[in-house]
């Protein structure tokens, strides 16, 4: 069985709910001679596409064990979209976005709009894309982020679309869960940024509208590294549950919760943090934690690592985000095949069509297939690994699988449901 055969069968089952450059290239293919009448209008019989395309994601920093699995989405996707040679080849270069302590994106981003590229995957952090964003904007290229969920980012720029869902859906699965398991009062600490504060505010109305209490809440800033003081504020009121919003900061804040007397059970956790814990020091057996995107096939991971490994690197642990970075590579390319058109603003006008935002695509689970149909004058409707994507007219995706996770006694996870 192909790749496409495995995708399209594993598809029919989900359901939907420093700088250092890398580039990937590949030969270019013939140039237009003729067009052709092919029902949709007039369309180079041939079309030669050279993208270029950015990639800003963490290498290093607090988001950098998510930075691995979206690279490796990334430098999937434009190897199987230059294989195909279906009319457009990505030259792809790859920043360090970092953190907002250590401010590689400052560096990161100026080099890449000197690189002259057109469309972006990136940034991971909402804090980041939040201080980018009208740069990008400004120098006519289009941003798409995999990870980013603030639901800030909902209709902010012409230029601006993500693959992952807004903070609000997570955020209303997380307070539901928690109720579920049967709590009644909830503890909250959270980072006080877009990211941060969009999801406490999800957690905390969908769990009281539940009939649940949140009996305590504390936030602290990016960069700090004590949490006593959010950690006593939560134990005094001792809460059935408490929620964590962070990033790798759980590594602090889980032990003296535990040392508090809270019972590190009953904790939950969310994108930004969940993922194993083997040597945390502290036993999170039935914790839980959500993340968006669909269960991924055996066949996708092993693809990611043979491409990420190939390049010297350690096989990927984690798996966070790494079909939205895929899909954001695959739509850009799609967007730009097209409008046959590697300029930012005409591919972003392209976006929600190829993503069956129209209404009228032809369904397609892989850039061949995809490619196949707008190169022969019909509409693509592009189904990914992370669902069906559909941009909505704020360029965000309609729908989004959502998955809970368990920590077992080894603190390793497994999705639940």
């Amino acid at each position: 069985m192909n790749r496409t055969q495995t995708r399209t069968k594993w598809l029919a089952g989900i359901a939907l709910v420093g700088a250092s450059a890398l580039v990937i290239t590949g030969c270019s293919t013939p140039a237009p001679e003729a067009t052709e009448d092919t029902g949709g209008g007039d369309r180079p019989a041939e079309v030669d596409l050279t993208l270029q395309l950015g990639s800003l994601l963490p290498s290093t920093g607090s988001l950098s064990f998510l930075g691995a699995p979206m690279e490796a989405g990334v430098q999937l996707a434009v190897s199987e979209i230059n294989d195909a040679a279906a009319g457009i080849q990505v030259e792809l270069t790859a920043a360090d976005e970092g953190d907002l302590d250590n401010k590689a994106y400052e560096t990161s981003i100026t080099n890449l709009q000197s690189a002259g590229i057109t469309a972006m995957v990136g940034a991971a952090s909402s804090s980041v894309t939040k201080l980018i964003l009208d740069g990008n904007a400004g120098s006519g290229i289009l941003t798409v982020s995999p990870s980013n969920t603030s639901a800030d980012f909902t209709g902010i720029n012409p230029l601006y679309f993500r693959t992952a869902p807004s903070d609000n859906l997570q955020g209303e699965v997380l307070g539901n869960q928690i109720a579920e398991d049967g709590h009644k009062t909830l503890g909250i600490i959270y980072q006080n940024d877009p990211y941060g504060t969009g999801l406490f505010e999800a957690i905390k109305s969908t769990f009281e509208g539940t009939g649940g209490e949140v009996v305590a809440e504390a936030s602290y800033n990016q960069g700090d590294g004590q949490f006593n003081a959010q950690v006593q504020t939560v134990a005094a009121a001792n809460p059935d549950a408490v929620a964590i919003v962070s990033y790798d900061q759980f590594a602090t804040i889980a032990p003296l919760l535990g040392n508090a007397g809270v019972d590190t059970g009953a904790l939950y956790l969310v994108d930004g943090n969940l993922k194993d814990w083997p040597d945390l020091g502290v036993s999170l057996e039935g914790s839980k934690g959500t993340r968006a995107g669909a269960e991924l096939p055996d066949d996708f991971i092993d693809q990611l690592n043979e491409v990420w490994t190939a390049e010297g690197n350690e096989p990927i642990d984690a798996l966070t985000y790494s079909a939205e970075a895929y899909d954001a590579t695959i739509l850009i390319a799609l967007a730009a095949l097209q409008a046959v058109s590697v300029e930012g603003e005409d591919i972003a006008g392209a976006m929600q069509e190829v993503s069956g935002g129209s209404g009228e695509g032809e369904k397609c689970t892989s850039f061949v297939d995809c490619a196949e149909i707008i190169n022969g004058g019909g509409t693509a409707d592009y189904d990914g690994y992370s669902g069906e994507i559909t941009f909505n007219d704020d360029n965000d995706p309609e729908g989004a699988a959502i998955g809970v996770y368990e920590f077992d006694a080894e603190n390793v996870t497994t999705r639940i449901k």
